[in-house]
């Protein structure tokens, strides 16, 4: 006789993400674990981040202030794909030559293959990623993309727009993501803005929050966007909270740029550093736990719906301490709240 699931008790050390007794079949979100960064430029860590949030979900209680028991309606995590672990350390021990010397490969033809290889694999990641989505969303089940750095979800948004056309894209993140090509990688971290926009019509806006760290090139093209993507840069955020606005206003302000179908996708580092010291690319400032919460609950109260959503960037300490994916797997816990939530009367 099979016992009950009891969502008081203690998560098995064996049992699924968030300690669910869950299959892929019988849940309404499919977490995609991607493994890869091969292009990260600064701290590496983040493809053993999905695996980390799944070791941390297990600590996470399952009812929700906020959102109550939504845990009921099935989260399921999906098998890994032993290709993209191959593919990842293929890129990186690739990419890691062509980083030492800041994309500058000209002149030097080992280099130039080596770039073209990493192109070609983060091509292939996209490829299978948006396959995988696509037949997910298929079969009628919402997808969470957990990463991996914030490469990884090009393939999941593509495939998220196909489905849902005319949707809204809130990014939260410390960076704009809106460069060329970084440092010659096509599919770079620092590029998957940028390359939404150029190859992902199906999304009609970026609304971007958090944003603090970014180029003179990447700031034009938000002002040449036609407002494509609209910003909500961290120190306007918080000069008008210093000023006397409440941030239920500021949300509101944030909300109301958004489509009626959104999808979230949000890098770790768009919180303040404090709540994820290990991501590739930390930058001080940025979004405080009970403002996302904010958020994420204005997005839900504005009667827009959810459709997708990625988390990336989640890097565990090299030592140990589980901060970074306890952190990682509540931040998760709660966008999947939100978005099935937001779909109750969708």
């Amino acid at each position: 006789m099979t016992t009950p699931f009891d969502p008081n008790a203690a998560s098995a050390p064996d049992s699924g993400l968030f300690g669910l007794p869950f299959d892929l079949e019988s849940a309404a979100v499919a977490v995609l674990p991607v493994p890869f960064a091969a292009t990260t430029s600064y701290l590496r860590g983040a493809q053993h981040g999905p695996a980390a949030v799944v070791e941390a979900s297990r600590q996470v209680d399952l009812y929700d202030h906020t959102y109550g028991d939504f845990w009921s309606s099935g989260i399921a995590l999906c098998p890994d794909d032993a290709d993209i672990a191959r593919w990842d350390a293929d890129a990186t021990a690739l990419a890691d030559r062509v980083i030492a010397v800041g994309g500058q490969v000209d002149g030097d033809p080992a280099l130039v293959d080596a770039l073209r290889r990493v192109n070609d694999l983060c091509g292939r990641l996209n490829d299978r990623v948006h396959a995988r989505v696509s037949a997910l969303l298929a079969a009628g089940k919402c997808v969470a993309t957990l990463g991996g750095d914030h490469a990884v979800p090009f393939g999941a948004i593509a495939a998220h727009a196909e489905r849902y056309p005319g949707l809204g894209i809130l990014h939260l993140d410390a960076h704009a993501d809106l460069r060329p090509a970084y440092e010659g990688f096509t599919w770079s971290h620092a590029s998957i803005m940028g390359n939404v926009l150029d190859h992902i019509p199906g999304v009609a806006r970026i609304v971007q929050v958090g944003i603090r760290d970014y180029s003179a090139e990447e700031r034009q093209r938000i002002a040449d966007s036609d407002g494509r993507v609209v910003t909500f840069f961290d120190a306007d955020l918080a000069a008008r909270l210093h000023e006397g606005e409440t941030w239920r206003a500021l949300v509101d302000g944030i909300v109301a740029a958004l489509p009626p179908r959104v999808y979230l996708s949000f890098d770790i580092d768009g919180l303040e550093p404090a709540l994820c010291p290990h991501t590739g690319t930390p930058v001080p400032g940025g979004l405080g736990w009970r403002e996302v919460e904010a958020l994420l609950r204005g997005v839900v109260r504005s009667g827009r719906t959810i459709v997708g959503l990625d988390l990336v960037e989640v890097a565990p300490d090299p030592a140990g301490n589980p901060w970074d994916a306890n952190v990682g797997a509540r931040l998760l816990y709660k966008m999947i709240g939100a978005m099935m939530n937001s779909q109750r009367d969708a």
